[in-house]
């Protein structure tokens, strides 16, 4: 069953400027769903359109078979947003921030799930602060705890860590993975790409307000992300006429000690042998070699036009399949 369908969305403001042009996803019930792009992509517009806060210019979206847009009552209920934006009454204690969330929702505020929630989010020991007394950190995961006090079946998280250390994000992304796997859909807009590598099963990448793909994240690490061979020479090796033709079938790049080439597949496996073989027919047996597959930032980079932070050469990756 698909948990939430988008069909044609877009989004034109009064100033003109096209934030969303005819989005159109299927998020599966119960997957761990990551939307990513670069800064302007569109996401936060597309987020704040499920979320009531801007009205689409075009388009269709269903919650669990109900019309988002006209049914906003019944799917409100259903839905959890954690918003990049910390906004609460600073008089207020966590506890009485759920509590009156709750209420907003329509439910009785259920106290076992509220303690609950702070226990996890590590919250429970300032449960009695107002929240203007709370680190920004604490405050990032009282959203997460608001959005889930009404036990919501689609979560959105919208940058859920940014301020939060390593060690609790942690502990955060257990307990969504917990929730994941008890059947609440998850929806992640994050920079952090090797946690939505890590954590998401399905991904959709956006860019200037355009779907670039969607897809299980298994699929499009298999179809999409490439392969690259690594020869290190001590320094970079001359690239004749001759070479560059021999060579060129795997796009070769020159770095300060070597030289990196992308390996293909064909049928049996991937052309390895043929690329390591022709280096050395150019430059002779290299010092040291190795592999790299592409990981998500690397993909993401690519099908963004964004110049990659991370090198490939010789002298600087040293990671293998």
């Amino acid at each position: 069953m698909t948990a939430l369908a988008i069909n044609g969305l877009s989004k034109v403001y009064d100033n003109g400027n096209q934030a969303l042009s005819d989005i159109s996803l299927q998020i599966p019930q119960g997957s761990f769903y990551a939307l990513l792009g670069p800064n302007g992509a569109g996401k936060s517009t597309l987020i704040n359109i499920l979320a009531d806060t801007v009205l689409a210019s075009r388009g269709a979206v269903s919650l669990f078979g109900h019309d988002l847009l006209a049914e906003r009552s019944w799917c409100k209920r259903r839905i959890g947003v954690v918003p990049q934006e910390v906004a609460f009454d600073p008089f207020f204690t966590p506890r009485e921030v759920l509590a009156f969330t709750s209420g907003l929702f329509g439910c009785k505020p259920d106290f076992d799930w509220i303690d609950e929630l702070l226990t996890r989010l590590e919250l429970i020991d300032h449960s009695g602060k107002n929240t203007r007394q709370l680190s920004g950190g604490m405050r990032r995961r009282l959203l997460v705890a608001q959005a889930l006090v009404h036990k919501p079946k689609l979560v959105i998280l919208d940058e859920p860590t940014a301020g939060v250390d390593v060690e609790l994000r942690k502990r955060l992304w257990d307990f969504m993975r917990e929730l994941n796997a008890a059947g609440t859909t998850i929806l992640l807009t994050t920079h952090y790409l090797d946690e939505a590598e890590e954590l998401c099963d399905h991904v959709a990448i956006i860019d200037r307000g355009k779907l670039l793909t969607a897809r299980p994240m298994g699929e499009m690490m298999r179809e999409i992300a490439s392969s690259y061979l690594w020869l290190h020479y001590g320094k970079a090796p001359v690239l004749t006429d001759a070479a560059s033709e021999q060579l060129a079938a795997f796009e070769p790049r020159l770095s300060e000690h070597g030289i990196c080439l992308k390996l293909g597949k064909q049928e049996g496996g991937s052309t390895f042998h043929q690329a390591y073989q022709a280096a050395v027919t150019c430059f002779g047996a290299p010092l040291d070699a190795g592999m790299r597959r592409e990981k998500l930032e690397d993909v993401f980079l690519r099908l963004t036009g964004k110049q990659a932070s991370r090198k490939t050469d010789a002298g600087d990756d040293h990671a293998s399949d």
